[in-house]
């Protein structure tokens, strides 16, 4: 007859340690000091185990059966229940328990943490919570399969976002390899779908428009669109300090100097991104050695104190219109560039080599072949001699502010103002 939590519950102390069986082998084994605990009596190799699963009430009658299924399974393929039963306890539940997707994907986000940059480390943790948590989240990470990551995956393709769907594969592909690791999976689906997805539209460099007057109509075009005031003043400091998109979509009013918002004065004004936020190898990052200058034209200026009317009382220049405390969406200037019709033509990154471009050419008919070094160190490009990396990033300021100033001047000719984009003037 099998036992019931009553007679589990009431049996008392004895004279000698006594046993209550179960059934399948399982039973309750009774100490003279009414200490109880969960037993198994099995055979393996032809000779007589016992194993031990733990002390009642900790262990319930119900946990004891399931432990005992567990080691009638691992017997019936084979295996030593008390090896099965250790490794359970080293590495969790072998059955009934795996974690889901999202508990394992948050322990890989935080292992790997260390290796990454904050502003990486906040990036990566977004975009599961966004695209992936929300679907697969709850799953089981066992029950996730190649269909699934693949539709899942064709959700975020299906808006034009062919590269984050890139990134995300590799991400769910290392929490697959986390739970290879752990013995939780036994495959990885992300690196299975890899294929099948579909292929970046680029060849090479990215769309960029080169030429000075469609510049200054893309930015006409750009700045009459019916769109959010502060990406089109975010888009105009980007076209005038020809930084990366992420390091402006992140810029901080603490990083600016030589301006006094009350006065206006802006002698000798720069902004000074810090090197961990720049492209630089991970070591160099925590080295305000590179930290990158950006010397402002008096037309970067005048859109700082502009976005200053918008955002002065936070912390982040261009914050998002739904969270202000997130940085402007990383697809938001380049989505006003589409609806402006420049899908394919030019990207925000495309500034960059606008820049390169013009003032290279600029520089070759004025005969100042140096000016090309200083057209790199703008751009903060890591010079190929690694001794000169080295250096200071405040090296030949004084040229590439007078760059800078002149690039402001040819690409802010006949444009609005950027109070204009917010529909009032300051007095």
């Amino acid at each position: 007859m099998s036992l019931t939590d009553l007679k589990v519950r009431t049996a008392k102390a004895k004279a000698k340690p006594y046993k209550l069986a179960d059934s399948g082998g399982l039973y309750l084994y009774v100490t003279g000091t009414g200490f109880k605990s969960w037993r198994l009596k099995f055979r393996l190799g032809g000779k007589e185990r016992r194993l031990t699963f733990g002390a009642y009430p900790e262990v319930s009658l119900t946990e004891a059966r399931n432990c005992r299924d567990d080691a009638r399974l691992a017997l019936r393929e084979g295996r030593d229940p008390a090896l099965s039963a250790k490794r359970r306890k080293l590495v969790g539940s072998e059955s009934g328990g795996t974690p889901t997707f999202e508990a394992v994907a948050r322990r890989w986000h935080k292992l790997q943490t260390p290796r990454w940059t904050e502003v990486h480390a906040v990036d990566v943790l977004r975009s599961l919570d966004r695209d992936v948590f929300p679907q697969l989240g709850a799953f089981p990470i066992g029950d996730i399969d190649v269909p699934l990551v693949l539709a899942i995956l064709r959700q975020v393709e299906a808006r034009g976002a062919i590269e984050t769907a890139k990134r995300l594969r590799q991400r769910i592909s290392g929490v697959f390899g986390l739970a290879i690791s752990e013995g939780l999976v036994t495959s990885n689906p992300a690196s299975i779908v890899a294929g099948a997805l579909q292929p970046l539209r680029r060849t090479g460099r990215q769309p960029a428009l080169t030429d000075l007057d469609a510049l200054k109509e893309l930015l006409s075009q750009v700045e009459a669109a019916d769109a959010y005031p502060g990406t089109k003043l975010a888009s105009r400091l980007l076209a005038l300090t020809v930084v990366r998109p992420g390091v402006l979509r992140g810029a901080r009013w603490e990083e600016f100097e030589g301006i006094d918002w009350q006065t206006g004065d802006a002698d000798g004004a720069l902004w000074r991104v810090p090197a961990q936020r720049m492209k630089l190898r991970l070591e160099r990052k925590d080295d305000d050695t590179f930290d990158h200058i950006v010397p402002l034209s008096d037309q970067a200026i005048d859109v700082l104190k502009t976005a200053r009317t918008l955002s002065g009382h936070r912390d982040l220049v261009f914050p998002s219109m739904r969270h202000a405390h997130q940085p402007l969406s990383e697809n938001a200037i380049g989505y006003l560039y589409n609806r402006a019709g420049y899908h394919g033509r030019h990207v925000p990154h495309g500034w960059r080599a606008a820049f390169s471009t013009i003032m290279n050419e600029r520089a070759e008919r004025a005969g100042r072949a140096g000016d090309r070094q200083i057209i790199e160190l703008v751009l903060a490009h890591e010079p190929i001699n690694k001794v000169e990396s080295a250096y200071n990033r405040a090296a030949f300021l004084d040229r590439r502010r007078e760059l800078l100033t002149d690039w402001g001047a040819l690409i802010s000719k006949d444009q609005k103002a950027p109070i204009d984009f917010i529909g009032w003037r300051t007095k």
